[in-house]
């Protein structure tokens, strides 16, 4: 009998501690609080960036393209003088939103550009998420402009990139002070997914996390493999 009762009071205690979580804090981003942004990522413009390497710019796009479609974010894509000097758009990024064109510019300011403020406007969220070449042109002029007209802004530092280190972290910091969040790719697939528990996306999202997340998703691969381990299994 004291068996069952103290069973009980442990049951009651861990009930009430569970109630009592934390709710998610209002600046974490979900899948349904945001508008992502990918902005002039062209060969002419990765050609001249140097603070990151040009392979892990275009995995880290391609990571944080494939993390907006598993969890269906809203996505605008665009690029700049795409005929006549920068290019297309990296193809496997296209490839994650085949029916996306893209909204093609003159004005380095994406925020300039009526059809792109257009469309954020009809998809109605109030936070973006932004990536952009290089970072201290077409990624300053969006972010600033973005945050006066009342938008929180996340900055996706390692899908974007610079012309130099100097250019890309002072570009960062003008940002930050304007009030924007520096994040990475990474951290942006796994604030949305939050809880290995939610196993609609589980298997989508250790799939990028194994594809793009170099040491961790080959941890995952191996944990898998040698163990059958799972994130979140207890």
């Amino acid at each position: 009998m004291k068996l069952v009762k103290s069973l009980l009071t442990a049951l009651v205690v861990l009930a009430g501690v569970q109630a009592q979580a934390g709710a998610p804090g209002k600046g974490l981003l979900t899948p349904t609080n945001h508008t992502l942004i990918l902005i002039d990522h062209q060969p002419q413009m990765a050609f001249a960036t140097r603070s990151i390497d040009i392979q892990e710019l275009r995995n880290n796009t391609v990571g944080l393209a494939k993390s907006a479609k598993v969890f269906k974010v809203p996505t605008i894509l665009t690029t700049v003088a795409e005929k006549s000097f920068s290019g297309p758009l990296f193809p496997e990024v296209q490839a994650v939103f085949p029916d996306v064109k893209p909204i093609d510019r003159t004005t380095m300011n994406t925020w300039e550009d009526n059809r792109v403020t257009k469309r954020v406007k009809e998809i109605g969220k109030k936070k973006l998420v932004i990536a952009a070449l290089w970072t201290e042109v077409c990624g300053v002029g969006p972010v600033l402009s973005a945050i006066e007209e009342g938008y929180d802004v996340y900055f996706v530092v390692d899908a974007s990139g610079g012309v130099s280190n100097v250019a890309h972290d002072t570009a960062i910091t003008r940002m930050v002070q304007a009030g924007a969040h520096p994040i990475t790719w990474l951290q942006y697939l796994l604030e949305l997914q939050r809880d290995w528990a939610r196993g609609e996306t589980y298997d989508a999202v250790t799939k990028i996390a194994k594809e793009h997340a170099g040491g961790y998703g080959l941890g995952i691969i191996y944990a898998k493999e040698m163990f059958g381990a799972k994130e979140g299994a207890k």
